[in-house]
C-alpha cells in the first residue's frame, strides 16, 4: 500500500474515531434512566469481550501476555485502569446530570493540561506560547469561579484524569488495545461484583428495563473499544501534529450538542470562560505547528 494511501486510511480512521467520541454524548442520554456507575460497570463488563476479539483478530495476544509478565507495567496499567475509570465515571455522569457544555470544557483544557504534566514530569521545555497558552488556560478557569462562585469541577476532573492516563501510558510499555484489554480486565472484577449485588437486589437495569436498554448496555464495549482501535490505527500512520489538531473535533461535537440539540444554558458569562480556552487551545495548535515546521522543514 502507498505511504499516501495509508496517510488517508490513517486520517480517516482517527477522524471517525475523534467524530464517534464528539457525539457519544447522544449514546449515554439515551441511557439517562440508568445511574451512571451501572452503566460504568457495564461499559467495562462488554468492553473486555469486544477487545478479546479485536486482539484475536490482529494476533496480539503476545503483547497482553507480555504486559501481564511485567511488574512494573501491570502496577502501571492498574494505575491507569483506575484513571480512566474515574474519567469514564465522570463523563457519563456529567452527560446524565445536563453538563455536556462543562464536559466538552474538560476535553479542551485536556492538551494544556497534558503539556503542564509534561514539564512537571518529564522537564519539557515550555515555549514562551506555550507558557501563554497554559495561562489561558488558567484565566478561563478563575473565569468561571470569578462569575459563578464555583470551580468547574466537572472540567478539571476530565481533564486531570485523562491527562495522568495519558502520562501513566506513556511510561507503561504497551499499545494501546493489549493495555485497554489488562486495564477493563482490572477493572472487570469489582464490576462483575457491583452488578452482580445490583441484581440480588433487584435494582440492574439489564434484562429488567427494555430490550432498547439491554442493547445499548451490551453494546457499550463496541462503542468504548472501536473508536479507540480506529485511533490507534490512525495514531500510528500520522503526525502527532495531524493528530493534536483533530483532537479538537470531540469537544467541539459535545459542545455543539449540549448547546443545540440538548439546550443546556450558556450565557455570555460561560462564553468569557470558554473564549479564554479557545484563545488557549488556539495558541497551543499555532505553536506546535510553527514547532514542527522549524524541525521538519515542511508542511504539516
Amino acid at each position: 500500500m502507498k505511504p499516501e494511501t495509508t496517510s488517508h486510511l490513517g486520517l480517516a480512521a482517527a477522524a471517525s474515531a475523534f467524530i464517534a467520541w464528539g457525539l457519544l454524548p447522544i449514546y449515554w442520554k439515551a441511557l439517562d434512566a440508568v445511574p451512571a456507575s451501572e452503566i460504568l460497570c457495564h461499559r467495562i463488563v462488554w468492553s473486555a469481550p469486544f477487545v478479546a476479539i479485536l486482539l484475536t483478530a490482529s494476533r496480539r495476544w503476545n503483547e497482553v501476555l507480555t504486559a501481564l509478565r511485567s511488574r512494573r507495567t501491570a502496577w502501571l496499567l492498574t494505575i491507569s485502569s483506575l484513571l480512566i475509570g474515574a474519567n469514564w465515571f465522570t463523563y457519563i455522569w456529567a452527560v446524565n446530570s445536563a453538563h455536556v457544555i462543562e464536559a466538552s470544557l474538560g476535553y479542551y483544557i485536556n492538551p494544556l493540561v497534558s503539556m503542564l504534566l509534561g514539564f512537571i514530569f518529564f522537564r519539557d521545555r515550555l515555549s514562551r506560547m506555550q507558557t501563554f497558552a497554559i495561562c489561558l488556560g488558567v484565566a478561563g478557569v478563575l473565569m468561571e469561579l470569578w462569575e459563578f462562585g464555583r470551580v468547574p469541577w466537572i472540567a478539571l476532573v476530565l481533564a486531570l484524569s485523562f491527562g495522568l492516563y495519558g502520562l501513566v501510558r506513556k511510561v507503561a510499555v504497551v499499545e494501546a488495545l493489549p493495555g485497554l484489554f489488562v486495564e477493563t480486565l482490572a477493572l472487570s472484577v469489582p464490576a462483575v461484583a457491583y452488578l452482580a449485588m445490583l441484581e440480588m437486589q433487584g435494582n440492574a437495569a439489564l434484562g429488567h428495563v427494555t430490550l432498547s436498554t439491554d442493547a445499548l448496555l451490551v453494546g457499550a464495549g463496541a462503542i468504548t473499544s472501536l473508536p479507540l482501535a480506529a485511533f490507534a490505527f490512525g495514531a500510528r500512520r500520522l503526525r502527532l501534529t495531524t493528530i493534536g489538531i483533530l483532537q479538537y473535533i470531540g469537544p467541539t461535537g459535545m459542545f455543539l450538542l449540549g448547546v443545540f440539540l440538548y439546550g443546556e444554558p450558556f450565557s455570555m458569562s460561560r462564553l468569557w470562560t470558554f473564549a479564554f480556552i479557545w484563545t488557549g487551545v488556539i495558541v497551543y495548535t499555532v505553536d506546535s505547528l510553527l514547532r514542527y515546521r522549524t524541525e521538519h522543514g515542511h508542511r504539516v
